[in-house]
């Protein structure tokens, strides 16, 4: 019982610790920019160079949902619905989430390698040592290249799978493109499109800042960089997948009482 205690407490601690570590960078973010070729790395870095694995990933993930919603609904004649379903779960829920999940492999495991490796070769104590703030320079550019890019990753993710779908629907199972697309106007709303970006931006803020923190935090050379690196994904993708959860519950609530609210 007191080893699972001390468990909790340090996972309380941790939390603790990684909300200074984000508050401490935004403010050092907003009295001494980053400079911005160290930004334009990391937009390059965590955006551009993370467009294939996200495309094949959405693109894959368009033609699974059209099969899986086309064969559930044909034998109840709804397959008109389709692209409905293909596109309200990519822009909402799959899109995001696997994005999220895609970066997270792909950069946050490079963040957390590098800023650990700096950490256990000392390479960070010389940066203080020459008055270079690690938070301005290593870890700001990181937050904001991925709050910026994980938005429109997720966009871009979510236009293929619909037009993943699209394909599966056209040429596969001979619906038309007026059936795939017509219903999607109509029961797509702005609410959907904005969910699906709300969660694109917290899960930004989750993947950069907690990878950073495990990489600051990191202790017992080249294993010790092994570990947190491997923890940095799995509470990566922990929090993303329960952030989610709340952000949906939180969002629609919010949506309901605003619609009977005001009568929108």
């Amino acid at each position: 019982m007191t080893i699972y205690l001390r468990k909790i407490y340090a996972s309380f601690v941790g939390v603790g610790a990684w909300a200074v570590l984000l508050f401490q960078t935004i403010w050092e973010s907003i009295k001494h920019p980053p400079s911005w070729s160290l930004v334009l790395d990391q937009l390059l870095n965590i955006g551009v160079l993370s467009l294939p694995v996200v495309a094949i990933t959405g693109f894959s993930t368009g033609m699974v949902l059209a099969v899986q919603s086309f064969y559930q609904l044909a034998d109840k004649g709804l397959e008109s619905a389709t692209g409905l379903l293909v596109g309200k779960a990519m822009l909402t829920e799959i899109g995001p989430v696997l994005t999220a999940f895609m970066v997270t492999g792909r950069v946050g495991s490079s963040m957390c390698a590098v800023l650990g490796t700096m950490r256990v070769t000392e390479q960070i104590d010389a940066l203080k040592s020459m008055a270079v703030s690690p938070l301005r320079y290593l870890i700001a550019p990181r937050i904001i290249g991925g709050v910026t890019m994980l938005p429109i990753l997720t966009v871009f993710s979510a236009v293929l799978g619909i037009y993943g779908g699209y394909l599966i629907a056209v040429y596969v199972f001979s619906m038309s493109p007026s059936s795939y697309f017509d219903p999607m106007p109509i029961h797509i709303t702005y609410f959907d499109v904005w969910t699906g970006i709300i969660k694109a931006f917290v899960f930004g803020i989750l993947i950069s800042t907690i990878s950073c923190y495990k990489g600051m935090q990191t202790r017992g050379g080249a294993a010790g960089v092994g570990r947190a690196t491997t923890n940095s994904v799995v509470i990566c993708y922990s929090y993303i997948l329960i952030i989610n959860f709340l952000i949906t519950i939180g969002l629609n609530v919010f949506h309901t009482a605003i619609i009977e609210r005001f009568g929108l």
